[in-house]
Formats: C-alpha cells, structure tokens, sequence
C-alpha cells in the first residue's frame, strides 16, 4: 500500500507529540523511581481512566475481535465482554482498598499482607514471573499484530516493523515514566477512537457493503450478528458464553482484568490522588472498554466477511505473506487497506498509538516489578534512586528486544488470548478473597501459580502440532473444556493447600487490617457494593447491546436499553457515598 504525504505527515506528526511528551516530563520523572511509576501519586480519575482504556486498545486487540467476529459471530466478542463482571468487581470492592494500601506496586502487597521468607520469595518470584516472563508474552502478541499491520499496510517485513515501531516506542517510555505514558495515553485514545469510528464509517459506503443496512441482510453475515450464541450449539455456548459468565470471570487472571485488580490497572490505581479518583478511574475505564469501543472493530469485522469471505480469499490477497499468519484476525488491516489517503494515515497512526499505549504500559509496569520487587528488593536494597530508574531502563530494553523475538513465535491472537487464559486459570478466586480470608498464605498463592502454569503447559503439549503429540495426553479437548479442568484442579490444591499450612502471624495480619480497613468491618456497606456491583453490570453491558440494536436499526429495543442503562447510571450516582 502507497502511503501519500498526508499520511506521512500525520504518522511523523504524532511520533513528534510522543517524543516530545517523554521530553518534557522526563526530568521530573527520573527524580526518583515513585516519580517514575506513579507520577507522585497525584494524578485524576480522567487522565488514569483513559490510560487505563488506552492501554488495552492494542494494536492486536482490533485483530482479535475481528476474528472473533469471523469464526464466531458478534457474541463470540463474550469471552472477553465477560471480564466485565470482574471489572465491576474491582470498582466496588477494590479500588480503595488499593489506593489505602500506599504500597509502589501490587506486588509489594505480598509482604503487607503475609509474612515469613515464604512471603518473600512470593514477591520475588512474581516480580519476574509476571514482569519478565509473563508480561514478554503478552508483548509479544502486540508485536505479532504489529508484523501483520506492517506487512499488510506497508509492505515491511517483520523485523523492518518491529525496529521502527520499538525504537519510537522504548524512547519516550524510557524518558517520560508513568507520567509520560498518561500523558501520551490521552492523546492516543484521541486519535484511536477518532480513526477507527471513521474509517468504520467509509468502510460503511464502500460499494461492496453499501451501508449498515446492506451489510446486516448480506447472507454472509446474517449468521453472525446475534448478541447471544446459539443455545442449540452446546460446544459453542459453552465455550464462548457460559463458562466465561458461570467460570472464566471469577476464576482466571488476565491482563487488564485481574480478578480483585492488580497489574497496570492497580498501577494507575496507587497513581491517584485519593481513593475517590482511583474508584471513578476504574469505573470510566469499564464503560469505555465494554460499552464504548467495540462496536467499531465488529463492523468491520462483519464488513470483511464480504470481501474476504474465507482464509483462501484472505491468502490471494496477500500472496506474500507467510501462509502461518493467514488468520482470521488478519481480515482488520486488510480491510483498512481500502482507505484514502488521509484518513489512511489517520488510522495507521492509530494502530501505531495502540501499540505504543500497550507496550510502553506494559514496559513502566514490568519494570516496577523487577526493580521494586527483585532488585531493590533482594539484589541491592541500598539502592539509589538513581540506580533503580537506570535499572528500570535497562530491563525495558531487555523485555522489548525479547518480545520482538518471540512475536516470531506465534501465529494469531486468539492463540495467545487462550494461551494466557490458560496460564492463570484457576487462581482467580484466590485473589479475590485474599483481602478478606485470612487463612490464605502464601503457600495458596504459590500453589495456584504452580498448578496452573503446569496445567497450561501439559494442555498446550496435548493440544501441540508442533511436537506430534496432539491429543494424546488427555484426548481431543476444546479451550472450555482445558479452562474448566485447570480451574478445579488448581482450585482445589491451593483450597487444600491453604488448610494444611498455617495463616500469616497475627501481627502482620493486625497491622493489614489497621491499614486496609482501620476501625471499621471488613464488610462494612458489603450490601451496597453488591447493590453497586449489579447495577455497573446491568448498565454498562445494557449501554453495549443498546448500542448494538440501534445499529441494527431495532430502534424499539435500543431505546428500551439505553433507558435501562440510564436507571442504572442514575442509581450508582446517587449511593455514590454509599458506594464509594
């Protein structure tokens, strides 16, 4: 594809802002390492909410509900849309509780909350668990949608996509911290929303769709715009609708959509004021994830399914590309293809944003972890503040050149989504109850990471083309089928695990409780965060299907959500002293 000069000038433009940002707050942010992970806890609701959103619009996020669209239709998109009831969770129950706990990172909870030397190397372990290891996996799912975007828009070869991409994005994250990332976070989402909202738009009148009401009557789409599954499809119900609301929600740790908060969403949570900003950044971040920005990325999902109506059509169209990337979730940037000039360069730019939004996050938060929590920590606990942020530095170079490397690796992003999944099955009601069951150690914590992982790899064995062995260790299972036994046999190690060891010393759990809940009852207003809990689900998924039904233009039962979603938002806003 020929970029013209307006697109060049755009997409050179935003690199300009990006640097300039790191630039102008990077002296501030490497005055010491709090300057440069939380942005002195002074930041507001607004700025860490949109960051938040920024975030998870990855350059592969598009690609991966795009190719849900394809293979499962619209309601295929709930084995993510599930995660709200987990977001929710953490906007009632937790986002105070973390913002209170004054610690630097999520991890640091480990030794505010358990005690003795198995506490210690819990912290140790995850730091480089989560912040190197895990955190270079989901790097590099970004980078794989990098390559495909590259490829298909410009003709680049990966490693040609992945060098400008990385040395653009490790500048500014290397410079500007936490803040820096907000900042550029905000302009981001701009231009993201404003991109794929418009290139959806012409998408729309190209002559092959013909305008939303064509594309919704088109026989290759008709069967793909439910908001619910086919209940007469028990393999597929089950896998994309009933385990992830009845188990995947409560029960694995994802990215984004830590069961009782953590990651970069706790973060930019310890980033806030005050508990107060840190509760509305959270509950922002949901409406926009869930309710906001979809709809964009399924129609064009379902607009692809005219013009590139299978795999093959997919490979005709894009003869040079490695028959290995030829996915479902390839059909997004093949369809931005049919952009003018301008708005080309306006949505390019945005696929750029969403990829530098995710890895300079994820970058900032990785390094956290190896800094606070390992370094510092056990490595060298007299550490400058100067030698901790050059240590950070030196880790982001690290992890992105091995992201890099590994995107070679994969092949679509609903792999990676399943592979992840995966991996933290199983753990998630732990993370849950930690803050409120105190027979929890970290012996449970260390069980569950365990279990699962080996969980993960055994079905990634059974399930393996690559090592011959497919099905032979468990038989043929589908992805729900791999969810649900990993979930209850890590469930029930940690569970008996935690009996059969002793709870953290009294002390420690004294001064918890003092500092997270002070005077008052673990459970105090526990019935209006259920009442708050129920009416964010019911509003914001009402908000996502209103939104959907307008589109398809049943006006009746639009407006009828939208009243819904209304009632809802008006009642949370009213017991909002109540509530948070």
């Amino acid at each position: 594809m020929k970029l013209e000069l307006i697109d060049i000038c755009i997409i050179i433009v935003f690199f300009l802002i990006s640097l300039a940002i790191g630039l102008i707050v990077s002296k501030k942010s490497s005055k010491d390492s709090s300057s440069f992970y939380l942005s002195g806890r002074n930041m507001p609701w607004w700025l860490l909410g949109v960051s938040m959103v920024a975030t998870t619009f990855a350059a592969d996020t598009p690609n991966l509900v795009a190719g849900l669209v394809r293979s499962d239709g619209v309601s295929g998109n709930w084995v993510w849309w599930a995660f709200l009831l987990t977001g929710m969770l953490t906007v009632f129950f937790y986002a105070r509780l973390w913002r209170r706990s004054g610690i630097t990172t999520d991890l640091e909870f480990y030794e505010m909350r358990y005690s003795g030397k198995s506490a210690a190397f819990l912290r140790g372990f995850r730091a480089l668990y989560l912040g190197v290891v895990f955190n270079i996996i989901i790097m590099a799912t970004v980078c794989l949608a990098a390559i495909k975007i590259g490829h298909v828009m410009f003709g680049f070869d990966a490693w040609t996509t992945l060098t400008f991409a990385s040395i653009i994005t490790l500048a500014y994250s290397l410079l500007g911290g936490l803040k820096g990332v907000l900042i550029t976070d905000f302009v981001q989402f701009i231009i993201a929303m404003v991109g794929s909202i418009w290139a959806t738009w012409y998408i729309l009148d190209l002559p092959e769709i013909n305008g939303m009401a064509n594309l919704i009557t088109h026989p290759n789409v008709q069967g793909k715009l439910d908001l619910l599954p086919d209940f007469s499809n028990t393999d597929l119900l089950m896998g994309i609708f009933i385990v992830p609301i009845a188990v995947q929600w409560w029960s694995t740790w994802y990215p984004g959509a830590e069961p009782g908060g953590g990651g970069y969403i706790a973060q930019r949570m310890l980033a806030a004021k005050d508990e107060k900003n840190a509760t509305w950044a959270v509950l922002f971040f949901n409406l926009a994830h869930y309710a906001l920005r979809p709809w964009p990325w399924i129609i064009i999902g379902l607009a692809s399914l005219i013009i590139y109506p299978n795999l093959e059509s997919l490979a005709i169209a894009f003869p040079e590309l490695e028959p290995g990337f030829i996915k479902d979730d390839l059909s997004y940037p093949a369809m931005l293809t049919f952009l003018p000039a301008g708005l080309l360069g306006l949505v390019v730019t945005s696929l750029i944003a969403a990829f530098m939004s995710t890895i300079s996050t994820h970058l900032n938060w990785g390094s956290s972890y190896v800094v606070n929590d390992y370094y510092a920590r056990f490595i060298n606990k007299d550490a400058t503040e100067k030698e901790k942020v050059i240590t950070g530095r030196l880790s982001m170079i690290i992890m992105m050149a091995a992201a890099a490397a590994l995107s070679f690796v994969l092949e679509e992003a609903k792999f990676a989504f399943d592979l992840i999944i995966q991996i933290g099955a199983g753990s998630g009601l732990l993370f849950i109850l930690r803050w409120f069951w105190y027979r929890i150690n970290p012996w449970s914590e260390i069980t569950a990471m365990a279990v699962s992982f080996t969980m993960a790899v055994l079905f990634f064995i059974n399930s393996s083309e690559l090592l011959g062995l497919e099905g032979q260790l468990f038989g043929e299972l589908l992805n729900w089928h791999m969810i649900c036994i990993n979930v209850l046999i890590t469930s029930i190690a940690w569970l008996a695990v935690t009996f059969i060891t002793e709870k953290s010393d009294q002390n420690t759990l004294d001064k918890f409780q003092a500092a997270i809940f002070g005077a008052e009852s673990k459970f105090h207003n526990f019935q209006y965060k259920t009442l708050g809990f129920l009416l964010g689900v019911i509003g914001i998924y009402s908000l996502l299907f209103a939104t959907g039904k307008l589109l398809y233009g049943d006006l009746t039962m639009g407006l009828s959500l939208l009243v819904v979603f209304t009632v809802c938002a008006t009642s949370v806003i009213a017991l909002r002293k109540k509530l948070f």
